[in-house]
């Protein structure tokens, strides 16, 4: 038979342990998930090139107006499109690299690192 004084549950300290780490994961998922979006955004914006039949985008600077304007209607503004991004054409077919680093601080001189590549063939319309 268990006692009821056995059972007390975790102490001050063992709460505040516990609030610290909730907090400090919460904190940085804030900080994480906005550049997680924006990359899986870039990501929908240029597969759309291919997928989207209505558009006609035939040159390279279309390609990157195209982004261009999907970033605008994203709020994605802290991105330099013409560093992350590189269009060239082969066998009739837009070759994307997609390719940045997002720097956010953490705790005084710690800073989270997040790196994106991925590379997109997408079709010519």
């Amino acid at each position: 038979m268990t006692y009821a004084g056995s059972q007390k549950g975790l102490s001050l300290f063992g709460w505040l342990l516990a609030l610290a780490l909730v907090a400090f994961a919460a904190s940085t998922a804030m900080k994480v998930v906005p550049h997680y979006l924006d990359y899986m955004s870039m990501k929908k914006i240029i597969s759309s090139v291919e997928t989207d039949k209505t558009l006609e985008i035939t040159t390279v600077s279309e390609f990157y107006n195209h982004v261009s304007k999907g970033m605008q209607v994203n709020s994605i503004r802290d991105l330099d499109l013409n560093k992350a991004l590189s269009v060239t054409v082969e066998n009739n077919r837009f070759l994307a690299h997609l390719k940045y680093e997002e720097r956010e601080p953490l705790i005084q001189n710690i800073d989270l690192v997040m790196t994106f590549d991925h590379e997109f063939s997408v079709a010519k319309p």
